[in-house]
């Protein structure tokens, strides 16, 4: 008899133990580009840059990046924040300001800003936004 009722314990907690399957779980994601717009822009200017990064089922936002690039060479001049895991809340805000000169980087010609969000794993969930503009002499 205890024998029997040892063995309904065991194949009672494998059941559960079988049946706690780890749902993925889903961010989705959003990466809005407030500032800059895609208006012309002037060197000697100064660039504003605001961000919101949002998960739409209240997840954590786990990785975030910001990115200018030359859109002709590729070369990118700007990448921030060092550490991309900013965990925390729904949303996470991002805010900077870089002047468009030669010291940082830019040149007259066609830019892009990228904003990039994913989940706690390299890739997951992965939505980017980008915003082209003009930089005039």
């Amino acid at each position: 008899m205890k024998v029997n009722f040892l063995l309904a314990i065991v194949c009672i907690i494998t059941a559960f133990i079988a049946c706690d399957n780890d749902d993925p779980v889903s961010y989705d994601y959003h990466a809005h580009i407030m500032q800059p717009s895609s208006a012309d822009k002037h060197m000697g200017d100064i660039l504003s840059i605001q961000l919101e990064f949002e998960s739409h089922t209240g997840e954590a936002v786990e990785h975030a990046n910001v990115r200018i690039y030359n859109k002709t060479t590729q070369t990118v001049i700007y990448s921030e924040p060092d550490d991309p895991h900013v965990g925390g809340g729904s949303d996470y805000e991002f805010h900077d300001q870089i002047e468009l000169s030669a010291a940082n980087g830019f040149s007259a010609g066609d830019w892009v800003i990228e904003a990039t969000v994913w989940g706690e794993d390299e890739g997951q969930d992965l939505v980017r936004e980008t915003i082209e503009f003009t930089i005039l002499p």
